[in-house]
């Protein structure tokens, strides 16, 4: 019995030694975090509620209820949540003595300091999110030490020097983020080990030297950024080895060689990035095994040869021969773009309109030939369009504005002819049409003022004829006009200068007549766009002749009462004197009649006449 209450007793010492200790543990956390605020600069008072509590005896976990702070089942603090709270100054060391902490979150903040060495200590972490700030220097060594750590994310800061080489200790990471900072050197060789990694983000940054061909060992692999940098040398072929991969972002470096064929073995690549390399070669066909892929960008470098693809994004390299027939097979692509290379032959003519996804068609700077095809129209996704500076002729497709998506359409400099499609009231989403450099012809329909999210209407140098549609000048949207270089007949429409959104207009070099109406923009115009029409004038224009139109027929009106009355004078003068006395009632009575005439014809035109009528007097004659 007595041996049995000993150990009661001893039990009960313990119990109140540990809860002493933790309770102490636990304000010692408490003074941690008023240390961690203490070197903080916290203009928005976010964290004024860290303060030390009045009975802090009693109240050793009160910080669990603190702004941006958990704490597990135990009472020590877990989590520390501090993001976009606009916190600036120092993380201070003392970070390290927060032993349980396995989540820290300072991102999108203002810091400009450099991270504390202490932070590698911080062995429970899982995951740290110091991105979106400005910190300097070096990034912390010591985490690789955290058998636990899944994420850390440093992105979009200051940091340089280099990658921490022991991060390839942490097999357990899954997510690793270096991006837009100034880390220098390779990519470290540890990183192999990096198995269960799923994003690899380096890009923007100034690392140099060849993508290893370790990083085939990164099996978990889905997403690869690491763009914008200055690795040379080729893709190394081992990169096929990533079946995972969906992702890949190489653009912007020194990068050469071929494009590995290797890459047709990813059946879930869906984007790949490549531009603005040094490629060279032709584009491998086994690119057309990757049966996801549905975003290709190779432009900006110096690959050549015909198109063996259906899915690209190709501008501006050296590409040649026609674009492929099975173009319209029901591709998964999405965006196009073929444009600045010299491609020649005629867009297939049939199989656009079926490509189920596609938004983007971009034919621009090629040397394309024949029409567009008028299957074109029956696509539901396509919203950008640009089929510029190729030779392309015939009339545009008359449903081609009933792309019920269509927003951007481009066709300028080619040779097309006919009228518009009259078709605007069908093409609601329109912003941007150009179909500048043509031979258009007719009249600019009523309709297009049914567009009223267009911002950008350019026609200028083509043929088009008759008058400036009224109704433009109540688009609500429309802010660039340009119909210099045509035929346009009539007046600029009165109220064209109070058009709500328009601030540039170029109706230069037309068949335009008038005044210009004194409102709005038309007010503060410049010259240059009125230009080239010569019945113009008045506003910004010199001033319109004080002989109008009208004056013009009353000074004619005039003109003829002076020669019917010479005609008149010379008639009497000329009448000899034999006959003169016979006709002289009679010239009497005609003379009243045509005074008579010429005095209601006066009256109406409201002028003075050009000579006086007088008494009229007997003439004598001598022989």
């Amino acid at each position: 019995m007595q041996t049995l209450l000993l150990f009661f007793n001893i039990c009960i010492a313990f119990s109140l030694v540990f809860v002493e200790g933790v309770q102490s543990v636990h304000y010692e956390e408490l003074s941690t975090l008023l240390m961690i605020k203490s070197s903080l600069i916290d203009p928005s008072n976010q964290l004024e509620g860290w303060k030390m509590p009045s009975n802090a005896a009693g109240n050793q976990s009160l910080h669990c209820n603190w702004t941006g702070v958990w704490c597990n089942s135990e009472g020590f603090v877990d989590r520390l949540h501090l993001s976009g709270m606009n916190l600036s100054g120092n993380v201070s060391d003392h970070i390290q003595e927060l032993r349980s902490l396995s989540f820290l979150n300072i991102s999108c903040n203002m810091f400009d300091s450099s991270l504390p060495k202490s932070l590698g200590s911080l062995t429970s972490l899982k995951t740290i999110d110091v991105s979106q700030n400005n910190f300097i220097g070096s990034f912390p060594t010591g985490l690789g030490m955290a058998s636990g750590l899944t994420s850390v994310n440093a992105s979009s800061n200051n940091f340089s020097g280099y990658l921490p080489d022991d991060l390839g200790n942490a097999t357990s990471l899954e997510s690793l983020d270096f991006r837009g900072s100034f880390f220098v050197g390779s990519i470290p060789s540890s990183f192999k080990h990096l198995h269960k990694l799923k994003f690899l983000g380096l890009s923007g940054n100034n690392l140099t030297g060849r993508i290893p061909r370790e990083i085939g060992q990164l099996a978990s692999l889905e997403t690869i950024i690491i763009g914008y940098n200055e690795f040379e040398g080729e893709i190394p072929s081992e990169i096929g080895n990533l079946t995972n991969l969906q992702y890949l972002d190489l653009a912007v470096g020194s990068l050469s060689g071929q494009i590995p064929a290797e890459l047709g073995k990813l059946k879930q690549l869906e984007t790949v990035y490549l531009y603005k390399n040094n490629f060279t070669g032709k584009i491998p066909p086994e690119l057309g095994n990757a049966t996801s892929l549905v975003f290709l960008d190779l432009s900006d470098n110096q690959i050549s040869g015909e198109i063996p693809l259906e899915v690209l994004e190709l501008w501006k390299n050296f590409l040649t021969g026609p674009l492929p027939e099975s173009l319209g097979q029901n591709s998964p692509l999405q965006w196009l773009d073929v444009s600045s290379n010299s491609l020649s032959g005629e867009i297939p003519p049939v199989g656009l309109g079926s490509l189920p996804i596609l938004q983007r068609l971009e034919l621009a700077n090629n040397n394309l030939t024949g029409q567009i095809p008028d299957d074109i129209a029956l696509s539901t996704s396509l919203s950008f369009i640009d089929v510029s500076g190729n030779h392309l002729e015939s009339s545009l497709p008359y449903s081609i504005l009933s792309i019920p998506n269509l927003q951007i359409f481009m066709a300028s400099n080619n040779n097309f002819e006919g009228q518009i499609p009259d078709q605007f009231q069908d093409c609601p989403s329109l912003s941007l049409l150009d179909l500048s450099s043509n031979r258009l012809s007719g009249k600019i329909p009523e309709s297009i003022a049914s567009c009223e999210k267009l911002v950008n209407l350019n026609l200028q140098n083509n043929q088009f004829a008759g008058e400036i549609p009224k109704a433009i000048s109540t688009m609500p949207t429309l802010a660039m006009l340009d119909l210099s270089n045509n035929s346009l007949v009539g007046r600029i429409p009165a109220n064209f200068g109070t058009s709500p959104a328009l601030e540039m207009v170029n109706l230069s070099f037309n068949k335009l007549e008038g005044p210009v109406p004194s409102n709005g923009m038309l007010t503060t115009i410049n010259p240059n766009d009125l230009i080239g029409n010569a019945g113009l004038c008045g506003g910004v224009l010199p001033p319109c002749s004080t002989t109008s139109s009208a004056s013009k027929q009353h000074e004619n009106l005039r003109i003829k009462h002076v020669i019917m009355g010479f005609i008149i004078g010379v008639s009497i003068i000329l009448t000899s004197r034999d006959g003169f006395l016979h006709w002289e009632d009679g010239c009497i009575k005609r003379w009243y009649l045509y005074n008579s005439f010429f005095y209601d014809w006066h009256n109406k035109s409201n002028k003075e006449w050009p000579w006086t009528l007088v008494a009229f007097q007997r003439i004598s004659f001598h022989q």
